[in-house]
C-alpha cells in the first residue's frame, strides 16, 4: 500500500508529473527538460533525484551528458501513467511540453546522424 501512495505523491507534484510524461514519450537530459518545460536547472535536478531514487527514472550517462528515461516495473504504475498521456488534450500545460518535447527529440536524432 505504501508503494501506491508514493507514486500518488509522485505525481500529485506539477514538475515530476510533467517529467513524467515527457519520459513517456523518449529519453532527456536535464537541459533538455529545462528548455521544454522553462523550470529552472537545479529544480529538474532535484525532481529527477527523487524519481530514480524512488526507481521510476533511470539514468544513462552519454558522453557528457546524462539521459534519463522511465523505469517503472509495476504494470499498475505504467498504465496509470499512460491514461494520463493519453488524455493530454484536456492538459495545455502537458499538451505544451509534449510538442516541445517533439522539437527536441528530432534535435537528438539529426545529432546523432551527423556523427
Amino acid at each position: 500500500m505504501e508503494k501506491l501512495i508514493n507514486y500518488f505523491k509522485l505525481l500529485s507534484d506539477e514538475t515530476r508529473l510533467r517529467i513524467m510524461v515527457l519520459l513517456y514519450h523518449n529519453e532527456f537530459c536535464v537541459c533538455q527538460l529545462t528548455g521544454i518545460t522553462g523550470i529552472s536547472q537545479p529544480n529538474v535536478s532535484k525532481h529527477l533525484a527523487r524519481l530514480r531514487d524512488m526507481g521510476f527514472v533511470k539514468d544513462e550517462k552519454k558522453e557528457q551528458y546524462t539521459f534519463y528515461s522511465l523505469s517503472i516495473e509495476d504494470k499498475l504504475f505504467e498504465d496509470i501513467l499512460e491514461k494520463i498521456v493519453s488524455n493530454v488534450e484536456g492538459y495545455p500545460v502537458l499538451k505544451s511540453d509534449i510538442e516541445k518535447s517533439k522539437s527536441a527529440a528530432r534535435y537528438i536524432e539529426l545529432a546523432n546522424m551527423n556523427k
